[in-house]
């Protein structure tokens, strides 16, 4: 066969093209293999304490038992589909209870609503019964506000102290970190000091070991270089402070239009993550300081307003395939009723009573769809501000994995078994992409507790293959089986 290529004049050609090919796998290494937190609780630092996490959790049980004391109270809340159709009276729903705990499969067959709303509710409760928080942001921003520069400082260290003591005890959340000030001109300064006290008190107090995935929050970032400095400055701080070198990681708030378009037109988010060095575990959309930047009014500065959506495909757009976490923005409607019973006056009313938990369910609803409306986006982490959230966070989660558990075990387990020949199950075609994409639906549910591990062994699957995450390591093992 004739051919006009030789090895001699192609060698150079194909040495420069690997050496970028690699280059843009190391730019680009897929989704990491760590587990993302499903949310950021986050509170002022003046309240924080080294038990805070299980006091958070007790209360978003209580609120939850109390507007929710049912399966069916809490699908009609929140809006699970087919809720409307479920049992209405008391002897109803214990009929149903009855029923699924004799034979929820049949259940799940003939009343797939019922068996939804059970399932949720269940795993809700079971969820803050378990962990109820999962990640905490200690905040001097927002949440904490300016104060004087002694008053901060002394919460930089007392807080840090409260940190390393519930490191010591085992109680705080598995995700936990700090959010400082932004590094604008204002309050650089503040933010750097609060910084260099918090993180040196806690090596002190542990000997130079951080809690578990622990990170550091910069907020409203604008440009390149307020990162570079932030990152010179940890360094800083890990040889001072006694720190591993690189053990100080970050993440990043995109709330600034500026953040996604610099001045000269080009996305601004590989810059932001190329300065943090590799130190980046994430990025979180603000949504009120983000469309306050757009100038849009008070009024309609919500979760699902288009401008959001803009920036939310932005962010996925340039940092998909880096390993970076994304996190949505919190809702800022709080599920707390209207009336509050004083501890020595007389009790709430059944009217007053029955107007709060209206009150909470509302509220609850527009969390849920929020919750649901990033999700669809494939941002499965985002910010709550109260315990009363936390139900529905997870309500909105477990529902999100749940509705696709049966397609999603078809199409996975009828692809395994053609060993990654393209197949149709129903009419969705599959590839080889779309095998790893399922199989990340399954431990992405399993992480979050929405899915149980046996209920991923429908796939064909066996538990070992699902730990192993990787699905062209699972059809190399079937094949050469």
């Amino acid at each position: 066969m004739r051919t006009s290529l030789t090895p001699d004049g192609t060698g150079a050609i194909l040495a420069r093209l690997r050496d970028a090919n690699l280059r843009h796998a190391g730019s680009y290494p897929g989704e990491g293999a760590g587990r993302q937190p499903v949310h950021t609780v986050y509170g002022g630092a003046h309240l924080f304490t080294a038990d805070l996490a299980q006091k958070l959790g007790q209360v978003a049980l209580r609120h939850f038992q109390e507007n929710a004391p049912d399966p069916v109270t809490f699908a009609r809340a929140i809006g699970l589909p087919g809720a409307d159709g479920l049992p209405e009276t008391v002897g109803e729903g214990e009929a149903l209870e009855s029923a699924l705990a004799r034979d929820p499969e049949g259940v799940r067959a003939s009343s797939p609503a019922g068996f939804m709303a059970h399932a949720v509710h269940t795993r809700v409760a079971s969820k803050l019964e378990r962990e109820a928080v999962e990640d905490f942001r200690i905040d001097y921003e927002d949440g904490y506000g300016n104060r004087p520069d002694a008053e901060e400082d002394g919460h930089a260290a007392s807080v840090a102290r409260e940190v390393a003591a519930g490191l010591e005890r085992g109680t705080l959340p598995p995700f936990i970190g700090i959010r400082i000030k932004p590094f604008n001109e204002e309050l650089r300064d503040r933010s750097i000091r609060t910084l260099d006290i918090f993180c040196s008190t806690l090596a002190a107090e542990t000997g130079g070991r951080l809690p578990p995935n622990f990170v550091i929050t910069l907020p409203k970032v604008v440009h390149a270089e307020q990162v570079t400095a932030f990152v010179d400055l940890l360094e800083l701080i890990e040889r001072g402070a006694g720190l591993a070198q690189g053990s100080l990681r970050c993440e990043l708030m995109i709330e600034i239009t500026q953040s996604i378009l610099g001045p000269d037109g080009r996305s601004t988010l590989p810059l932001l993550l190329a300065a943090t060095r590799g130190r980046c575990t994430g990025a979180h959309f603000g949504t009120y300081d983000y469309t306050a930047s757009g100038n849009i009014t008070a009024a309609y500065q919500h979760h699902t307003h288009p401008a959001c959506d803009f920036a939310r495909s932005f962010m996925q757009v340039a940092l998909a395939g880096t390993g970076i976490f994304l996190s949505d923005g919190a809702t800022n409607i709080m599920p707390v009723g209207p009336h509050r019973a004083s501890k020595d006056g007389p009790s709430l009313t059944w009217r007053q009573q029955e107007e709060n938990r209206r009150t909470v369910h509302r509220a609850w609803r527009l969390h849920y769809e929020h919750v649901r409306h990033s999700l669809e986006r494939a941002y499965y982490q985002g910010w709550d501000l109260h315990p009363g959230q936390l139900a529905t966070r997870y309500a909105a989660v477990y529902a999100f994995f749940l509705e696709s558990l049966d397609p999603a075990s078809q199409r996975l387990k009828n692809f395994v078994e053609k060993a990654a020949q393209a197949t149709l199950v129903g009419d969705v075609f599959d590839d080889a992409a779309t095998g790893q994409g399922l199989l990340n639906y399954f431990l992405r549910g399993i992480n979050c507790g929405a899915l149980r591990e046996e209920e991923a062994l429908a796939t064909g699957l066996t538990i070992d293959e699902l730990r192993g995450r990787s699905f062209v390591k699972i059809l190399k093992n079937r094949r050469g089986a």
